[in-house]
C-alpha cells in the first residue's frame, strides 16, 4: 500500500456505495477511525461521501437513513477507496449499472472494500478471481454455495491486494485502522485505538466467532473441538459416539461439557446448527426445499419441515426471503438462545 510517509498528508477519498437495508453499525465502524483520524492529525486526511443506485436517502436495518447521491454522477472526485456496504437481501442484488461503475474503479486505482453481503456486488462484477474473501459467519454457507470457485475464509477481514473483504459489525473498525495504519503510520493508529478503547486490535485472520453458541468464551476445548467437527459434517451428521471417539473424550464427560458451556444437549446442538445451515441456504441460494434438507442431514423432508417450522416459526417454503419486504423488521429466530428459551416455555407448560 502507500508509503505512510508519503500519504501522510494526502487527502484520501472515500466512497461508501450503500444497498438498502444496509449494517448502520458497520458503516460507523469504517466511519469513526476517519474521522478521529482528521481530529488528531494536524491537517485533514480522510474525506467521504455517500452514494447509492439513486440519489436521496437510503434507509439502514435499524431504520436511520442517510442521504446519498447517485454512484455515477458526473462531476464527482474519483474515490480512492470504494466501499459497498450491504446486508439483508444484497445476495439477490442484480444492477449491472453498479457492477460496471465497480469494474471501471477497479481497473483505476481505487482500493476496493466488499463490506458484509456486500461481497455479491463485487462477486456479479467478476472482481473476486484470485482472492481470499470472507463475509458475515452467518451467511458465509450461502456464498460458498452460490460461488463453489472463490476462496471464502473465515475471518474478521482480508486484505489481499487491491480487493479488501470484511465480515461486518466490529470488524470494520479494525480493518480501517489497519488501513489507517499502512496508509498514516502505526502511531495514528494505535492513537486512534485508544480514542475509541479498543484493544487489541485484531488483525485480518482473527476469529469472527470465539465460542458458537457458547455463553461464554471460555468454552472447554472438547466442546470447541465437537463445534468444529459437527460444523464441517453438516451434511452427513456425525454420532455423537463417533465424536466423542474422534476428540478422544468420553460421552459422558461431553454431554456434561454442552449441558454446562453450551445449555443444551449436543444433538440439540447439532440438530440446530443444521437447521441454522438450511434457513441460509434457503434465503440465499435456489436449492430446492428437498435439495437443502438433504444438504444439511435431514433424511426425512416431513420431519426436516416440521423441525424447521418448530424452530423458526415459519415452514421452509415461507423462509424464502430472510428480511420479507412487508416486515417492518429483520427477525432471525433459532439461536441458542431463542432455542433455551422455547425448550423451558415447553417444560414448564402444564400438561
Amino acid at each position: 500500500m502507500t508509503n505512510p510517509a508519503a500519504a501522510a498528508s494526502e487527502l484520501a477519498r472515500v466512497s461508501f456505495v450503500l444497498i438498502p437495508r444496509f449494517n448502520m453499525m458497520t458503516l460507523t465502524m469504517l466511519m469513526e477511525p476517519m474521522r478521529i483520524a482528521n481530529y488528531l492529525a494536524p491537517q485533514k486526511l480522510y474525506e467521504w461521501d455517500f452514494r447509492a443506485a439513486a440519489a436521496g436517502p437510503v434507509q439502514a436495518s435499524n431504520g436511520l437513513t442517510v442521504t446519498c447521491r447517485s454512484f455515477d454522477e458526473d462531476g464527482l472526485p474519483a474515490p480512492d477507496l470504494v466501499a459497498v456496504c450491504g446486508s439483508w437481501g444484497t445476495e439477490h442484488l442484480d444492477d449491472p449499472r453498479l457492477f460496471r461503475w465497480l469494474r471501471k474503479h477497479a481497473r483505476g486505482q481505487a482500493r476496493m472494500i466488499a463490506v458484509e453481503l456486500g461481497i455479491y456486488a463485487f462477486a456479479r462484477a467478476g472482481l473476486l478471481a484470485d482472492h481470499r474473501i470472507t463475509t458475515h459467519w452467518s451467511m458465509m454457507a450461502g456464498l460458498a454455495e452460490a460461488y463453489p470457485d472463490l476462496a471464502v475464509v473465515e475471518q474478521l477481514y482480508t486484505t489481499d491486494g487491491p480487493v479488501m473483504t470484511c465480515a461486518g459489525g466490529t470488524a470494520g473498525l479494525d480493518l480501517m485502522l489497519n488501513i489507517v495504519g499502512r496508509r498514516n503510520g502505526d502511531q495514528l493508529a494505535a492513537e486512534i485505538a485508544n480514542q475509541v478503547m479498543h484493544h487489541p486490535r485484531r488483525p485480518p485472520e482473527a476469529m469472527q466467532r470465539y465460542a458458537t453458541g457458547g455463553k461464554h468464551d471460555d468454552v472447554h476445548q472438547d466442546v470447541r473441538a465437537a463445534m468444529t467437527l459437527l460444523e464441517a459434517r453438516i451434511e452427513e451428521p456425525t454420532p455423537v459416539p463417533r465424536v466423542c471417539r474422534e476428540i478422544g473424550v468420553s460421552q459422558r464427560k461431553l454431554e456434561r461439557l454442552f449441558r454446562r458451556d453450551i445449555g443444551c444437549t449436543i444433538v440439540q446442538y447439532s440438530k440446530l446448527l443444521r437447521l441454522q445451515y438450511a434457513r441460509v441456504l434457503l434465503s440465499s441460494t435456489r436449492m430446492s426445499i428437498r435439495e437443502v434438507s438433504a444438504a444439511c442431514g435431514f433424511n426425512s423432508m416431513s420431519y426436516f419441515s416440521q423441525s424447521f417450522l418448530t424452530a423458526f416459526g415459519k415452514k421452509p417454503s415461507e423462509y424464502r426471503q430472510a428480511w420479507p419486504e412487508t416486515d417492518a423488521a429483520p427477525s432471525w429466530p433459532g439461536t441458542v438462545y431463542a432455542f433455551l428459551r422455547t425448550h423451558q416455555r415447553k417444560k414448564a407448560k402444564p400438561e
